[in-house]
């Protein structure tokens, strides 16, 4: 190099033992570095060219540390984090009937859905999530919070037969998704998509409507679907079809449709087959499943057919955390006794599902999801240098199978530093557990 060339300046330098960037899958780049300009991805290279190639505003030395792409939860319901634990150990129709849709009806408001959105992004944040779907009511107020905190999100309007405390019934829904579409249209970092709540909730027609809608608008459509073997054995015995099949015949399952399916376990080889040959995304959520007992979803064969499978917590009320280091590691170990093979899902894979895959499902694998040139600089830093990562012989297994996710100690979304030394910078931590714990209080009155 030319000793009279100008070092080029930048926002961001990171200087890191380690980058995982997950394309190429299992590559591990040791002593390089990250140049962030705005909010993009300007050069992936050895720490040593960087430092003579860039100038920066600001630099940080993470000698211990890997940066990796901020994980992305494709699915949850984030406000429900104000019902964390309050049904705890009941199977899933009884938790939902007896106990989670009551609460919903007595407590869930717009200040409901600020304060909890708000909870759910905070502990996201601090825990290296770059990126949330959510489904859940008032999506207008839980965008605001989004928008305010500068997190990603993609908000699914939920969509019911009936009447509940966000509107009367499939055309109120629609018509308020369609609003809410509009209003965020142009925006860098929300969308919104369409969230039938499962085959059980919603009719024929309004499927069809949501359909065409989708098509129309390029609107995201996320549903759950196979949650539990009874739900599939129910719609067989009234129907004769799986869920899935029903959604095949409606034309939600196609090629035309990138359709989010949530859970999808008790799958026959015909709904893998009719899932293979469509533009459907699986979102698996193991720890959800396990705690309601709802099933397990053969990730390793989904994937080995070439489906797409990314993960998601669901809400803390039925997981109970928003941790997705938590879900990649649950995620490889259950998928090795469900394909009776200790190689199924190995902590690549798993590190795919909880990135890339997550972009693929959400439809932004363009904008973020791995770490490349161009792509938004969606990053986390995972502080190695702990107890429970020694010794250190592969990172990305220390990553899914060793790390805990308070091991994040910076992270950046769209190149804003959100997280620092393990900090919110833009939260205020205090006040939202003091929120948290007022709105406890209430319910634990109204529910003894």
């Amino acid at each position: 190099m030319n000793n009279q060339t100008k070092a080029k300046t930048v926002d961001t330098l990171i200087h890191a033992r380690y980058v995982i960037p997950v394309i190429p899958k299992g590559l591990i780049l040791e002593n390089h570095s990250i140049a962030v300009h705005e909010d993009k991805i300007v050069a992936v290279l050895p720490t040593k060219e960087a430092s003579i190639l860039f100038a920066a505003t600001q630099i940080f030395e993470l000698t211990e540390h890997a940066i990796m792409p901020g994980l992305i939860n494709a699915h949850g319901h984030a406000a429900m984090s104000l019902f964390r634990g309050i049904a705890d150990d009941l199977p899933l129709m009884e938790w939902l009937n007896e106990h989670i849709w009551p609460a919903e009806g007595s407590w869930v408001s717009e200040d409901f859905v600020k304060d909890g959105t708000e909870l759910a992004i905070a502990e996201m944040i601090r825990g290296g999530t770059s990126c949330f779907s959510d489904m859940y009511f008032f999506p207008n107020i839980a965008a605001q919070v989004a928008d305010k905190t500068g997190i990603r999100a993609q908000f699914c309007c939920p969509i019911l037969d009936f009447p509940t405390v966000w509107g009367t019934g499939p055309e109120d829904y629609i018509a308020k998704a369609l609003k809410l579409n509009q209003q965020y249209d142009q925006h860098n970092l929300i969308t919104i998509g369409l969230g039938p709540h499962a085959p059980y909730t919603v009719s024929d027609q309004p499927l069809v409507t949501i359909r065409d809608l989708a098509i129309e608008n390029k609107l995201p459509i996320q549903i759950h679907l196979h949650e539990t073997q009874q739900e599939v054995d129910d719609a067989i015995k009234q129907s004769g079809v799986s869920p899935i099949q029903r959604l095949k015949s409606i034309g939600l399952i196609s090629p035309d449709i990138s359709l989010q399916c949530v859970h999808m376990t008790a799958l026959s080889d015909q709904d893998i087959e009719t899932i293979k040959h469509s533009a459907a995304n699986i979102v698996h959520c193991p720890e959800s499943n396990l705690k309601l007992a709802s099933g397990f979803c053969e990730t390793d064969k989904l994937l080995k057919a070439g489906i797409n499978v990314s993960l998601g917590t669901d809400g803390a009320a039925s997981n109970n955390d928003l941790d997705m280091f938590g879900e990649m590691r649950t995620a490889a170990l259950i998928a090795k006794p469900t394909a009776n093979n200790a190689a199924a899902v190995d902590a690549a894979t798993a590190l795919e599902m909880a990135t890339i895959n997550g972009a693929k499902a959400l439809g932004i694998e363009n904008v973020t999801g791995s770490i490349e040139v161009g792509k938004c600089a969606d990053l986390i830093a995972v502080n190695l240098d702990a107890l429970n990562s020694q010794p250190s012989f592969d990172p990305i297994s220390d990553i899914v199978y060793s790390v805990a996710s308070n091991q994040v100690s910076h992270h950046w979304i769209n190149g804003q530093l959100l997280l620092q030394d393990g900090q919110l910078l833009h939260l205020d931590e205090k006040n939202i557990i003091r929120n948290a714990q007022q709105w406890a209080s209430k319910i634990k009155v109204n529910t003894k």
